[in-house]
């Protein structure tokens, strides 16, 4: 065989199959959540999702390797967009302000974070999904935990403070997504589910916050 024959594939064609990639893994994403929201996600399998996307099981798992994998999948550029919203807070914010404006600019953006991949509206569909199936819940709490680790390691250096030695990063951060979660239960029960309600109820729970943490409420 010549050496010709090993030759990597010209850019273009790399190109083009890499598109085709992204186009089937994107197509998966879509069908699967679509499923998820309006039949259930128990109710739903693997076969159905490739079934209706024209691909084989094999293909599916190529992308995913379960369908707990694709419910997770925009969550996690969700998760990293908050991320790199409170990195990029000015460094004379309050860790609790910054805090609270990076998961408003989060929410704010979302529609333009997530429009490569799914419609704004699925994906709040979807997090309602995860809300009320005891499964997704489980893993939601577990990644939420992971995700309050990330940004207590964020607080800490912006104040210059060591994470392990100084407990005040993990408290405001535990404090922070405690708000977070009940304002998230709250949104998935009531009937206003776009992003503007879930940002809006958000911002007035984090506004009492402060006050609910005062010694007498009855002042």
């Amino acid at each position: 065989m010549t050496v010709e024959q090993h030759a990597a594939p010209p850019a273009p064609q790399r190109g083009l199959r890499e598109q085709k990639k992204q186009r089937t893994r994107d197509a998966l994403l879509r069908v699967a959540l679509e499923l998820f929201t309006t039949k259930g996600y128990e109710e739903t399998t693997v076969d159905e999702i490739a079934d209706a996307v024209d691909v084989s099981q094999r293909t599916f798992f190529r992308y995913f390797a379960n369908k707990e994998a694709v419910v997770f999948a925009v969550q996690e550029t969700v998760e990293a967009h908050f991320a790199a919203a409170l990195r990029a807070r000015p460094a004379d914010e309050s860790p609790f302000t910054a805090l609270r404006e990076a998961v408003m600019e989060a929410w704010g953006t979302l529609e333009e974070t997530l429009q490569p991949i799914v419609p704004v509206e699925l994906y709040m569909r979807t997090y309602q999904v995860i809300e009320s199936t005891p499964a997704l819940l489980a893993v939601h709490l577990r990644r939420t935990a992971e995700m309050e680790e990330q940004s207590a390691r964020l607080i800490a250096e912006r104040e210059g403070l060591d994470v392990d030695a100084d407990p005040r990063p993990r408290v405001a951060v535990a404090a922070f997504t405690g708000v977070m979660r009940v304002a998230g239960g709250l949104w998935g029960r009531g009937e206003d589910t776009d992003v503007d309600a879930l940002r809006a109820l958000t911002g007035t729970y984090l506004d009492h916050l402060g006050p609910a943490l005062a010694d007498d409420w009855r002042a």
